[in-house]
């Protein structure tokens, strides 16, 4: 399927900028047309069902129209690092992956790249690839693009980031964010949730939908609204992520003091304890002292 032409005036995701993109110009994701990825290796960090031992095979791409303030990977988020590839070349990064044994094809922050990553996917399946496909998301996205991602996709991983407006308005300047991580989520499930769920026999998820959660510091009545809202709506229909690795980055308390510290073991330990009283039994915890920048990978074109 080929859609690039919504590329000419993009509307991908809810920012909707309408910058032709395919002439050189940058949208609200900092990026052209073209293809650039920073990173694509086996990745050991995500849940146990995605990474499983041996990894998962993680395409990082460069920008992203959210933006937020507390971002992980503003390295290549603003678009300024990463090698710019082909179509064929993304083609070929999938099954070279899945020469080094990953799970599967981890897609991350791939937004503002549907069009390009559907083709990747139509010229991969020509060649027989095998491996589940996994769209890795910030949550702010619309229901309409992901409708475009139905059959090609076969896990979802969105983030649900913020339940209250103000908060999205402050920290990732969208105050729309809730409404459109509601939707979008809901359109994943329709087409890989509840009973279309399935894990190999080795425990890896091959269909499904698993939404995460990173509990930032002085916000658990937030966090506790974004899982009661999870659960109430999907019960088991879907696994809950609840994140404890917010790590503050260098300048961050400048801003925004409240961000300027991890998240103490009283905080994630009163909210994981609240989504087992409301009957969440679908979820990952993290356990021990993850908020570490060892856990941000080097974007250093490895396997671009």
């Amino acid at each position: 399927m080929d859609i690039r032409h919504i590329l000419n005036n993009c509307i991908l995701c809810p920012r909707k900028c309408g910058v032709d993109r395919t002439s050189g110009h940058t949208g609200a994701c900092h990026m052209t047309d073209t293809v650039r990825v920073s990173r694509a290796a086996l990745h050991m960090w995500e849940e146990p069902c995605i990474s499983g031992e041996n990894g998962s095979g993680a395409v990082f791409f460069s920008g992203c129209a959210l933006g937020c303030c507390f971002c992980q990977n503003k390295a290549i988020s603003g678009g300024k690092a990463g090698k710019d590839i082909s179509i064929s070349r993304l083609c070929n990064i999938f099954f070279e992956l899945q020469d080094k044994g990953a799970n599967n094809i981890n897609l991350v922050t791939p937004d503002h790249y549907i069009p390009q990553i559907i083709s990747a996917i139509d010229m991969a399946r020509s060649r027989n690839f095998k491996l589940p496909f996994v769209y890795n998301c910030s949550g702010y996205e619309t229901a309409e693009m992901i409708q475009l991602l139905d059959g090609y996709i076969d896990v979802y991983l969105p983030d649900f980031k913020f339940m209250s407006p103000d908060l999205s308005a402050k920290y990732s300047n969208a105050p729309d964010y809730p409404e459109h991580a509601k939707a979008s989520i809901s359109e994943m499930v329709r087409q890989c949730g509840g009973d279309q769920t399935r894990f190999d026999d080795d425990g890896i998820m091959q269909r499904g939908v698993i939404v995460r959660h990173l509990q930032l510091p002085d916000h658990l009545d937030d966090s506790k609204s974004i899982i009661t809202y999870l659960y109430n709506t999907y019960k088991d229909s879907i696994y809950i992520s609840i994140m404890n690795q917010y790590t503050p980055m260098p300048g961050i308390e400048n801003r925004f003091p409240e961000l300027g510290r991890t998240i103490t073991s009283s905080e994630y330990d009163e909210l994981v304890d609240y989504a087992i009283d409301i009957g969440v039994e679908n979820g990952f915890i993290q356990e021990g002292d993850t908020a570490d920048e060892s856990f941000i990978p080097a974007f250093d074109n490895e396997g671009v």
